[in-house]
């Protein structure tokens, strides 16, 4: 059995995927971002893996089995120029990117889903069910609570018993949540060690940052997928995103927005957003993780 996957970006979105290598039989290759290959070096020993500038490299053989997670041209146009004998995922089309029939549970909610943007948005806030069920489903899979794989992290020395991962990234400012420094301060005052997560040169010193405390407080962003990879308690504000597409292995505390809905899926800034959920349900949601 010989298995492709495209999923390049982003990285959080790579590391959720990686539970569909504990089902898939023989050598699979797996195209990613440049910046995401650290996440895929060593994770299985069947596993090879390539930076999307060198995706020639894997046109080498007929595969079994090509999965696409991307909803891109250019990745379309690739799997187009590829020998499998079966496609999940999205595909080359006149119009633009399509996909298969089998893989309509996660794509009818995507960017290029055939009911148009607005009512993909709307299915998805609609949705209750996570990512891997949506992709397991299709491939004929049964999601059984299957962990992520991740390379062993780096050493630092950074530890502490809360660590704060306050940004989100510029593509959702909303995600932003207002009241992290007054988190940390009513964490400190508890006699509690806190870290705001600092840049790191490698995402693997990232992991180990997050692995050396005892919870983090993000919102749903890689340093959440990092610390459900690690086994790190963590409590996740969900402001613009569905906390339903995350699976919470037992160690996620979900704090939904009360406006969700109102702001569910939208990529602009508004401080109402960023300030809906209150500092003290938070601050209660770690104390309890702690315990």
């Amino acid at each position: 059995m010989n298995t492709l996957i495209l999923k390049l970006a982003a990285a959080g979105d790579v590391v959720r995927t990686t539970p569909l290598l504990r089902h898939l039989a023989g050598e699979v290759s797996w195209v990613t971002a440049a910046k995401n290959a650290p996440l895929l070096a060593g994770i299985a020993r069947t596993l090879r893996s390539a930076a999307w500038e060198e995706r020639a490299r894997f046109a080498d053989r007929e595969y079994d089995l090509v999965i696409n997670l991307e909803d891109s041209s250019d990745a379309a146009q690739f799997v187009a120029e590829l020998k499998f004998k079966r496609l999940f995922g999205a595909r080359a089309a006149n119009g633009g990117p399509t996909y298969t029939e089998d893989s309509r549970g996660w794509f009818d909610l995507s960017l290029i889903s055939r009911f148009g943007r607005a009512a993909a948005d709307k299915l998805k806030l609609e949705n209750r069910r996570t990512y891997q069920d949506l992709i397991f489903s299709g491939l004929g899979l049964k999601f059984k609570g299957e962990k992520y794989l991740v390379p062993a992290p780096a050493k630092t020395g950074l530890a502490g018993d809360v660590a704060i991962a306050p940004r989100a990234g510029s593509v959702w400012p909303m995600k932003n949540w207002a009241f992290y420094p007054e988190l940390q301060s009513a964490l400190e005052a508890r006699g509690l060690k806190v870290n705001v997560l600092p840049e790191r040169a490698s995402l693997l010193e990232h992991l180990g940052d997050i692995r050396n405390h005892r919870c983090l407080v993000s919102g749903d962003s890689l340093p959440m997928h990092l610390a459900l990879a690690a086994g790190t308690r963590c409590v996740t504000l969900f402001t613009c995103t569905s906390p339903w597409e995350i699976y919470p292995y037992g160690i996620q505390r979900q704090i939904t927005s009360p406006l969700l809905a109102q702001y569910f899926f939208q990529r602009g800034a508004d401080e109402r957003a960023s300030r809906a959920i209150p500092v003290e349900e938070v601050l209660a949601a770690v104390v309890k993780q702690l315990r």
